[in-house]
């Protein structure tokens, strides 16, 4: 079937937007980080008429077993098939590890059986730094030449420079990279996580208007 795609730009920024409200602080531990930001999704799933499932089995043809993934949304409409769920409509991996990130790539486009090659793909990564991120963007558009799916990588890193976390997301079409954005990650007075896009964040702003004063 003609595959359905997301705008997952938007679900990215939807996601910036929302990060204060899962409430994560400097207490929490990365479980417990990768759990809020699961859960987060399979609610959007949920509220956008899919069924979630998390932890859900899927077959790697190439390594003879089942490799579940952190999250699923699955299309139901009996109208067209009381039996059967209709297509994968998105597959999520989160990983904090970074050596870990080829693999979230392999696993997000895994050689599976039929009906479970997903329409759209989300990964969030942390990634030991920026220079990362070309070798793993090659990496998708070489697997998915195969797969054709939508994708967006959210990737997490320490800036040393700036001494700052940083959040890159790319978007991928069947077609190659898109569209990139970029953010800043970082806590509140209150110790809580927040995150805020680059051209929104105000010491860049500031930086970036006293750069210009002087120039004029």
């Amino acid at each position: 079937m003609e595959k359905q795609y997301f705008n997952l730009m938007q679900f990215f920024e939807g996601y910036v937007r929302n990060y204060r409200r899962m409430n994560l602080s400097y207490l929490h531990n990365h479980s417990m980080f990768t759990k809020r930001e699961i859960d987060y999704f399979a609610n959007l799933g949920e509220m956008l008429g899919f069924e979630a499932f998390v932890e859900d089995s899927k077959f790697d043809r190439i390594k003879g077993r089942s490799r579940p993934m952190d999250l699923s949304w699955w299309k139901w409409d009996a109208r067209k098939d009381p039996e059967n769920y209709l297509y994968l409509a998105l597959h999520l991996e989160r990983e904090n590890v970074w050596d870990k990130d080829v693999e979230t790539i392999e696993k997000l486009f895994s050689e599976t059986v039929e009906g479970y090659v997903p329409h759209n793909v989300i990964g969030i990564q942390y990634i030991g730094s920026a220079e990362r991120i070309d070798y793993l963007n090659d990496l998708i558009i070489q697997r998915n030449t195969i797969q054709q799916s939508t994708v967006l990588m959210v990737y997490r890193y320490r800036d040393a420079e700036l001494d700052i976390e940083r959040v890159c997301a790319c978007h991928f079409t069947p077609m190659g990279l898109s569209e990139s954005r970029s953010a800043v990650c970082k806590q509140d007075e209150s110790g809580y996580w927040f995150i805020s896009f680059d051209e929104e964040y105000a010491p860049f702003q500031k930086k970036e208007k006293a750069a210009n004063k002087k120039i004029k």
